[in-house]
């Protein structure tokens, strides 16, 4: 068996788009005719130039190989361009056509993939959600509205999730790490207090700033949340310097997250040794693929901390951070999104029930893509995945992280 055919397809979820403006869907065949699906997690080129990327990616490494040869696959795509280290663009690529090579993988054995990565660990995967707008709520104003998060809250927790993720800081800025200004600690801490009072202790909070403070900040952030008791404190400052995040670690009560911008175990292994953080989030399509945080798990255990696989993208992402969970002693939970384009797209093969996905034990990634429905959406806008905004942080009117996409404004 070897791989023969590459086909990317780039699908734009309707809006108000969660989960990213566009998804990036590989679809591999083999020289025998069996399909995998992956999915590429890569938003620093747009997606014009990523498919060139993936192109490259898979033709000089890949095609003509056997699926099976993962690990000979991944050095040549780290080593490559005799760079020797982590690239977020060419292990964006590399990692949705590992996740493909694993869905080949098990078609071909009729095994579902966690049973290919050790077996079956766990039967369910605990499963949490971000705070998305209600039908009644206005989509611009939600996110500075502590009252319609906690409605929200409410909504989720009936539903039966026991996690959920909110960021009201702001601003989400090109300038790196910044003071975050009273105004937002004061709009942070309302969240806490009004989800709070909102569920109780049916659900843990978990408190995201996509890496948009200083150290200082940081802290001064993360004391100001503790008396909510956030389960943890994700990526409190840019992720390219783990000792100052273990500087935030020390002074903050909080348990620390970060990985939705890490790829490959050099990354991770450094955020670990620095004691920045004990639970750590892959977006797998990024990171490296499944294979190379399955060996992150592995390490994670030695300084015991948890894994949480981060998703901001499509459904085949979710199916493999599920295979990887599956099989791994040391998940905490996944991230979740449940729109009807996700579930549409993969026909319904695997959803969350009261709370917690049941891992799937269908053959490969255990998924039915609609390769019809995702080829009938394709992206025509120019921006990338996510954008970040030029201006500042604003001390004087506030500021606000729209969860994504901004809402539209017509």
């Amino acid at each position: 068996m070897k791989l023969k055919d590459l086909d990317v397809i780039v699908t734009a979820p309707p809006a108000p788009g969660w989960g990213g403006r566009y998804w990036i869907l590989v679809k591999l065949t083999t020289d025998d005719g069996i399909v995998g699906w992956g999915e590429c997690y890569a938003a620093s080129v747009g997606p014009d130039a990523m498919r060139g990327v993936i192109a490259d990616v898979f033709g000089r490494h890949m095609q003509g190989e056997n699926p099976e040869n993962i690990e000979l696959m991944f050095r040549r795509a780290y080593s490559s361009g005799f760079t020797q280290r982590p690239d977020l663009t060419v292990m964006g690529a590399f990692s949705g056509l590992e996740i493909a090579c694993w869905d080949i993988l098990g078609k071909a054995r009729g095994r579902p993939v966690h049973a290919l990565l050790g077996g079956q660990m766990n039967d369910r995967i605990r499963a949490y959600t971000y705070l998305y707008p209600l039908p009644q709520h206005d989509l611009t104003a939600f996110w500075t509205t502590p009252e319609m998060a906690a409605e929200t809250a409410l909504d989720c927790v009936d539903r039966g999730y026991t996690a959920l993720k909110f960021d009201p800081a702001g601003p989400y800025t090109i300038r790196g790490g910044h003071m975050p200004g009273m105004r937002d600690i004061s709009m942070s801490v309302a969240f806490c207090e009004a989800i709070r009072a909102a569920v109780g202790n049916r659900a843990d909070l978990l408190f995201g700033t996509h890496g948009q403070f200083s150290t200082a900040g940081a802290i001064r952030m993360g004391q100001a949340l503790e008396p909510y008791s956030p389960l943890w404190y994700e990526e409190p400052i840019p992720p390219d310097a783990p000792d100052d995040m273990a500087r935030v670690a020390r002074n903050v009560r909080i348990p620390l997250a970060t990985g939705e911008r890490l790829t490959t175990k050099a990354e991770f292994a450094a955020v670990l040794r620095a004691g920045a953080a004990e639970i750590l989030q892959p977006a797998l399509g990024r990171a490296g693929g499944i294979w190379e945080m399955k060996k992150v798990a592995a390490i994670a255990e030695t300084y015991s901390a948890q894994l949480a696989p981060h998703l901001y993208a499509g459904p085949v992402e979710w199916a493999a951070n599920i295979h990887l969970a599956a099989s791994i002693p040391n998940v905490l939970m996944c991230e979740t999104i449940e729109t009807p384009f996700h579930d549409d797209l993969i026909k319904g093969s695997i959803r969350v029930e009261n709370g917690f996905i049941p891992v799937p034990q269908a053959p490969g990634l255990g998924i039915d893509v609609d390769e019809d429905l995702a080829r009938a959406h394709p992206y025509q806008g120019k921006d990338l995945h996510l954008q970040m905004q030029e201006a500042p942080c604003d001390y004087e009117k506030g500021n606000a992280f729209e969860g994504g996409p901004p809402a539209p404004k017509d």
